[in-house]
């Protein structure tokens, strides 16, 4: 069990937010659909190499989840199981080796003047293609850290881990 409620609630929500068919597990074809939709509301073509990357981390995201729950599909009990002991449980590290990953295609994705980071425009971009249309400013305003204007992947690591930690309201995975 995740050693908070509010970390259960999230693990709830991300549950729930990757069920894309809404039939009570996910497998690897949520993840895939999850991918593709982020593709679709950024307008990428989902053939090209930064699309191909997001989709490739999202899926490996899913099999090495799988892969330590010994299932491929996953109910909330179990997803909630293996998020815990593989994400929850292990901190930074747990944080970094399942998601990192994931972030860094988005990160790669969403930066389209190659500096390796992520400007308050393009946040914007990924805030609207998951869903959150409110407050971006106030949001990119929280997840940088040192001020700068830019986000890393390390800000967004530590803001995805303090969503889930319950430490934060901004949900950067979708919700």
């Amino acid at each position: 069990m995740a050693s908070s409620v509010k970390e259960r609630e999230r693990l709830n929500e991300r549950f729930a937010f990757w069920d894309n068919n809404g039939d009570g597990s996910i497998d690897r074809s949520d993840f895939e659909a999850e991918a593709r939709e982020i593709m679709r509301n950024l307008g990428e073509d989902d053939t090209s190499p930064r699309a191909r990357a997001v989709f490739d981390a999202y899926t490996q995201m899913w099999d090495y989840l799988a892969s330590k729950a010994g299932k491929s599909s996953l109910n909330a009990e179990e997803f909630a199981a293996v998020a815990e002991a593989e994400i929850l449980n292990q901190g930074d590290a747990g944080f970094s080796k399942v998601l990192r990953p994931t972030i860094r295609a988005i990160v790669d994705l969403l930066d389209t003047d190659g500096d390796n980071r992520v400007s308050q425009d393009e946040f914007k971009r990924w805030l609207n293609a998951i869903g959150v249309t409110s407050d971006t400013e106030a949001i990119f305003q929280s997840v940088d850290t040192n001020g700068n204007g830019y986000l890393t992947v390390d800000e967004l690591m530590g803001a995805v881990r303090d969503y889930h930690l319950g430490r934060t309201d901004v949900s950067l995975l979708g919700s």
